[in-house]
């Protein structure tokens, strides 16, 4: 098999990769627990920021991203509609993607304030979607083509469509894009393991909302 995809770099090491991913879910809970009802997004970015930099990481190959409300429902790649007040009932999601000495993290994850069920429930489906696709991944030998079509079946099945625009990525030390830039949605072999981040993004069908939530593919053990 031609594996040119997973290519890792001089400083990879597998204490070094689930390091930075520690780190990275680290970094989002302090985040999550300093965003309150009445903050500006373009604030609470500024302080995801300063989160990352005060736990002595540097910002890495993506922007730091906190979307409040309406703004879940964008696409990665398009800027924040400026502005956005986080609500009393409402929806964010933080994505962020810290370089941990010479390793790269990434990960996201969507959380609600008050009580709206739909929204409640589409964050929660968006972290049990991303672990039914990977039991699929350890069990299945699945493709990463492949992982992404059962994922797009299964947000179906729960209520949601799937963005098609975050089809995954490699990870890898620092920086990944110079060993392999294609996206896991076009992997056409079974992914290894501490290589890859696969992204889900759900979107409500009325494109009221969306969540988010993003992890490196890693084994049970890893989760716990």
């Amino acid at each position: 098999m031609d594996n040119t995809a997973e290519r890792v770099g001089p400083a990879f090491s597998v204490d070094g990769m689930l390091r930075a991913r520690r780190e990275t879910r680290k970094a989002i809970a302090a985040i999550a627990r300093r965003i309150r009802p009445g903050m500006v997004e373009e604030d609470a970015v500024a302080m995801a920021r300063d989160v990352i930099a005060t736990r002595g990481h540097t910002l890495s190959w993506h922007p730091v991203r906190v979307r409040f409300g309406a703004n879940t429902i964008l696409p990665m790649k398009r800027a924040s509609t400026p502005g956005i007040v986080l609500g009393e009932h409402d929806i964010f999601f933080i994505d962020i993607a810290p370089r941990v000495a010479h390793w790269e993290g990434d990960g996201g994850a969507t959380f609600t304030v008050g009580d709206v069920p739909g929204y409640a429930r589409c964050a929660a489906d968006a972290e049990r979607l991303f672990h039914e696709v990977r039991q699929a991944w350890k069990t299945q030998d699945w493709s990463g083509r492949k992982l992404y079509e059962f994922a797009d079946r299964r947000a179906r099945d729960l209520g949601w469509d799937l963005d098609p625009d975050l089809p995954g990525h490699r990870v890898s030390d620092f920086p990944h894009a110079a060993l392999h830039t294609g996206a896991l949605a076009d992997y056409d072999h079974a992914p290894s393991d501490m290589r890859w981040i696969l992204e889900i993004h759900l979107l409500d069908p009325r494109r009221r909302f969306g969540a988010f939530f993003e992890d490196m593919l890693l084994d049970d053990a890893d989760y716990v």
